[in-house]
């Protein structure tokens, strides 16, 4: 009793310091830069939240100490059950008001006309939340899971149920927030009424349902244009995907170190370059292109520029994942089950087509998934490739930033692109429900993997042989482009735009980074420094939570971070920009948008690693912990952390690179001052630069490159030795049954 109270108290003193010592609002300077302490308290921008309410007018903020005074209160109730219910009322009413006043309260006085009506006209508005505000609305959700706690909530493990009420209100803010604002944006004027005329007029456009090319009258309209790429992407990468599992897997192919690495390059690789090498090999004064036009006469033409091009770019980027998706599945067919078809006298190919490609489907499925989403989220390669056969993802992005600026078409079009990935997401998970395809028991499960049958090993050899060959020539097209002058006109050799790029120069005594993409170098990787742990720390805490803990809703919690994945990176770039741009979070511009994009972005891969690898460890090691009275958060640094360092590296690993190579939400987020390496590439590419943007990209990919190849020396260090001796034997004894050891 005494150490909950002592937590109490704790939260409430941080609660009282947020609103008397912090910032309340928004500073234009920066929090963390600290110019704000030569205004703090008594400047209106600076002062902290008591001084906003009883100096500078802000009587909205009374219900703020109203319903914290109520907590504070409830601190002294003696019977801890009802303690806990005042207390944890307080925090969530304290927290729903915080949040409605922010909304509700704008630049210039009341964003809702219900407001006005009901209160009047104010004659000053807020700024968004700062500091105090942020830190208080934290408070108020940790106020509302300790009353919980106090109530015997999860046997009253404070760790637990904070961790779980911190992340239902990050996902909140982070993913269905950004995604509820772009809906309202879409139906709303410029003053905040309601006005559906556009939304209604932009999804009623021909240009984006228009069906006129099934009866060859013109284009189809970007909706199904996009959707049929994203059908014929899917298909290809997960076709392709598995061809190369069973290469590797079922095969004597003597080059599968060089497949495998063959998978990772275009992983490390951002995204629009695979499309920028094809130009260099097909484009109008491409090598193939000019081979031909001076061997045979073939006049050259556009037609890389057109969905055909973008098919070969996502398809060439995508097949990798699928490879990587499908690998585990092909190797994870159980090679008794086969047997035993070929005992009942199945050949090798009935055997193939009955059992073990069937028990590949959450692979395929899986795969095809994950390929048409990135394919319908992919915007570098349709923006170096489209043409005027634009996609959702480049349509979105003129929309917002071009000449258009029309937020509401912009609006409507993110919701179909959201509508499609939803749709494929569940209708993957209905497909999958309900059915078994387990072939991995406690049973024994000895034997080896019966050959591909002929004909299918001729025909995966004849798909994966000739697509190496390509991507090798791709990757060299990368390599060479950026030491070439002017690809197509003068092909003298150059360091030409690696020097413009990346010199460095001695000006009085110190280092001068002069080269031009020096600023949007550092900007990248301090923001993925700085999102890659948060987002591996984000994920496997909530990994330990779904594996490890029971409580009502888990599944709804475990559904709710895993859809964020279904969110395509044009969506969450369009939707944070309507969510943070004005009160009551204004992040745009910042670093801050950045991290949070990053983290809750590439989230769900965290989360699905750390439940495979928490799967591996028996609960037994919880328990005893707890047995000896440590607390979960005891448990979790000394217990799980440990035995889950190789999931840990990977998670930073991945996190690291997608915010390296991301460019679907980071082209609409990035600033002046906080500009990403792959906005800046898109700029090159747009401005004709395409040696420099190639020589940026290959220093990117020897960047990942490191990265990757730290990160299996770090995996590789950790090894189990397994000790054939006991204590007191020879090390040549026998070892008596279950008495090995593992180090």
């Amino acid at each position: 009793m005494r150490h909950g109270n002592r937590r109490l108290d704790l939260l409430l003193a941080f609660g009282a310091a947020s609103f008397i010592l912090l910032p309340w609002y928004r500073l234009e300077s920066g929090f963390f830069g600290l110019d704000w302490l030569g205004d703090f308290p008594f400047t209106e921008s600076a002062a902290p939240g008591v001084l906003q309410l009883l100096v500078h007018g802000r009587l909205w903020l009374l219900g703020v100490v109203l319903f914290f005074g109520l907590g504070f209160a409830a601190r002294f109730i003696v019977d801890p059950m009802r303690r806990g219910a005042f207390f944890a009322a307080a925090g969530a009413a304290g927290l729903v008001y915080l949040c409605l006043q922010g909304l509700a309260v704008g630049f210039s006085g009341w964003t809702w006309g219900i407001s006005e009506a009901l209160f009047g006209t104010l004659s000053d508005g807020q700024p968004s939340m700062g500091a105090g505000a942020v830190t208080m609305s934290i408070v108020f959700v940790l106020m509302f899971a300790f009353g919980l706690v106090e109530r015997g909530v999860m046997k009253g493990d404070a760790f637990v149920v904070g961790s779980i009420s911190l992340l239902v209100f990050l996902v909140f803010v982070f993913v269905f927030y950004p995604i509820g604002s772009m809906l309202v944006a879409a139906v709303q004027d410029f003053d905040g009424s309601f006005k559906p005329d556009d939304f209604i007029r932009n999804l009623q456009d021909p240009g984006i349902w228009s069906l006129s090319c099934l009866i060859g009258d013109g284009r189809c309209g970007v909706a199904w244009r996009t959707f049929t790429l994203a059908i014929m992407t899917a298909s290809a990468s997960t076709l392709l995907g598995l061809a190369f599992a069973l290469v590797a897997t079922r095969t004597r192919f003597p080059f599968k170190k060089g497949l495998r690495l063959l998978t990772v390059l275009p992983i490390i690789t951002p995204p629009f370059v695979i499309g920028l090498a094809l130009v260099l090999l097909f484009g109008r004064a491409g090598v193939v292109t000019e081979t031909l036009s001076s061997l045979f006469g073939i006049e050259p033409g556009r037609w890389l520029y057109g969905l055909t091009g973008i098919w070969i770019a996502q398809v060439l980027s995508f097949t990798p994942i699928s490879f990587l998706v499908l690998i585990g599945v092909v190797e994870g067919v159980s090679p008794s089950m086969e047997e035993a078809s070929q005992t009942l006298r199945a050949d090798r190919l009935r055997t193939f087509w009955r059992v073990s490609l069937p028990l590949m489907k959450p692979g395929l499925a899986n795969a095809f998934l994950i390929g048409f989403i990135e394919s319908m989220a992919d915007f570098g390669n349709p923006l170096v490739l489209g043409g005027s056969n634009g996609v959702l993802s480049t349509e979105i992005f003129f929309a917002v930033v071009g000449s258009q600026n029309d937020p509401s078409r912009a609006a409507v079009l993110a919701l179909v692109l959201l509508f499609f990935t939803l749709s494929a997401f569940l209708a993957q998970r209905l497909w999958l429900s309900g059915k078994n395809f387990a072939t991995v028991t406690g049973k024994g499960d000895s034997g080896a993997h019966i050959a591909l049958p002929r004909g299918i090993s001729i025909g995966v050899h004849a798909i994966v042989i000739p697509w190496m060959i390509f991507t090798v020539v791709v990757y060299g097209m990368i390599l060479v482009g950026g030491f070439v002058t002017t690809w197509g006109l003068d092909n003298t050799l150059t360091l030409e735009h690696y020097a413009r790029a990346f010199s460095v120069s001695i000006q009085n005594g110190s280092i001068a980074w002069t080269g031009v993409a020096w600023n949007s170098f550092w900007t990248t990787m301090e923001i993925s420094l700085i999102s890659a742990p948060l987002t591996a720390a984000v994920g496997l805490l909530t990994a330990y939570i779904i594996v490890r803990q029971k409580f009502a809703g888990r599944n709804l919690f475990e559904f709710a971070l895993m859809m964020s994945f279904a969110i395509p990176g044009t969506v969450i770039g369009v939707s944070y920009i309507m969510a943070f741009n004005l009160p009551p979070l204004e992040m745009t511009g910042s670093a801050l948008i950045l991290i949070a994009c990053f983290v809750f972005r590439n989230m769900p891969v965290g989360v699905r690693g750390g439940i495979a690898a928490m799967s591996q460890l028996d609960k037994s090691l919880d328990e005893a912990s707890l047995t000896l009275r440590a607390d979960s958060f005891r448990t979790v640094r000394k217990i799980i952390l440990p035995l889950l360092r190789p999931a840990i590296t990977a998670a930073l690993v991945y996190s690291f690179v997608r915010a390296i190579t991301s460019i679907s939400a980071v082209i609409f987020l990035v600033s002046a001052e906080h500009n990403m390496a792959t906005s800046y590439i898109v700029g090159l590419v747009e401005n004709g630069e395409y040696g420099v943007a190639i020589a940026y990209s290959s220093m990117l990919i020897v960047v990942m490159i490191t990265v990757i190849t730290g990160f299996q020396l770090l995996v590789g260090e950790r090894k189990l030795r397994r000790e054939n001796r006991v204590a007191g034997l020879g090390n040549n004894s026998p070892v008596p049954l279950g008495q090995e050891k593992t180090a």
